[in-house]
């Protein structure tokens, strides 16, 4: 049996108990619950509009990556994740054997989650195309998308996906601390640039350089706008892809970027579990000829995420890469 249920029998005995007592003391059956005995509920908007969630859910589904530091921090325990697609930041979901496993998001076990017949599910960013069946093959759980909506400033939306959250699970203020983190190190990165340097985003992966655009590029092109990065590069057509734009190492080095900054993609799965070909980010940029003399490489400019960003990208993930960046920039 696992925790989760001996959790619920519990607490189910000692409910039943309760109301036992309750009733004989009022004079009341006991098989009649007293009026706004009923379980809290909040209503939240979420990707699609208004959703009456319970507050504090018995049984979760989680399926957003950006949720998990979150939930993991506050000790939320969990009925089903897709640990395919978890690496191993998260050994608390992930190595325990009473939590399902969906699968990844390209060949997904939605049965699993039907077995756990949760309250919730939390579903939405690399399960985004799965939406409709999930609540299908769901009616009775409430499901919500809360992930960073496309169009939207992804750090505004960062602080309303942990306001949700700390209101669905009765921490809303801790929500409200994690939010004034993240503003705190996006305030203190602006601070530290200095407004001049250009500054050039790519994606490492198989051995490849990719470009990431402002704005649109994954995981780091948000940063420009926020920052106010001056671009070493625009590149006309862009793309969201998770690999990045194809982009020649000479493209890189005939717009000579004061700084580097780079997404390892590799970097967050096991050796065997990565692209043939694959190095790390680092070596690829400083090794690579052609970028030999690019200003960032020779004054060592060169700012290497953290090795999960690619896995996690939740309010931690962008605060802990604000204080790199505000960091590396007061360094220079």
């Amino acid at each position: 049996m696992s925790n989760r249920t001996t959790r619920s029998a519990a607490a189910a005995l000692t409910l039943g108990a309760a109301l036992v007592l309750s009733a004989c003391a009022s004079g009341a059956p006991a098989n009649e619950e007293p009026a706004g005995s009923a379980a809290a509920t909040v209503t939240i908007t979420d990707n699609h509009g208004e959703v009456e969630v319970p507050v504090n859910p018995e049984t979760v589904v989680a399926l957003d990556n950006t949720v998990f530091d979150t939930l993991d921090e506050w000790d939320i325990e969990l009925a089903a994740v897709p640990k395919d697609v978890m690496g191993s930041v998260w050994p608390g979901y992930v190595d325990d054997p009473e939590v399902a496993n969906v699968g990844n998001h390209r060949e997904p076990n939605l049965e699993v989650i039907v077995a756990e017949q949760p309250d919730l599910i939390i579903g939405g960013y690399r399960f985004g195309d799965y939406y409709e069946q999930i609540k299908e093959q769901n009616p009775e759980a409430v499901v919500i998308e809360i992930a960073p909506r496309d169009g939207e400033d992804q750090f505004g939306e960062l602080n309303r996906q942990t306001e949700i959250l700390g209101q669905i699970f009765d921490r809303e203020d801790e929500a409200a601390a994690l939010n004034t983190d993240l503003d705190d190190a996006i305030s203190g990165a602006k601070e530290a640039y200095n407004g001049t340097d250009t500054v050039m985003a790519v994606n490492t992966s198989a051995g490849q350089i990719g470009y990431l655009a402002p704005v649109v590029g994954r995981g780091l092109g948000p940063v420009f706008p926020a920052l106010g990065w001056k671009a070493a590069l625009e590149v006309e057509g862009a793309t969201d892809d998770h690999q990045g734009d194809d982009i020649s190492v000479e493209a890189i080095a005939a717009s000579n970027p004061d700084w580097i900054v780079a997404l390892d993609r590799d970097a967050a799965f096991a050796p065997e579990e990565r692209e043939p070909g694959s190095a790390p980010a680092d070596e690829l940029i400083t090794n690579s000829e052609a970028l030999q003399n690019v200003t960032a490489v020779q004054q060592d400019r060169i700012v290497i995420l953290d090795p999960n960003f690619y896995l996690t990208e939740g309010i931690q993930a962008y605060t802990a890469l604000f204080t790199q960046l505000q960091e590396a920039f007061s360094a220079a």
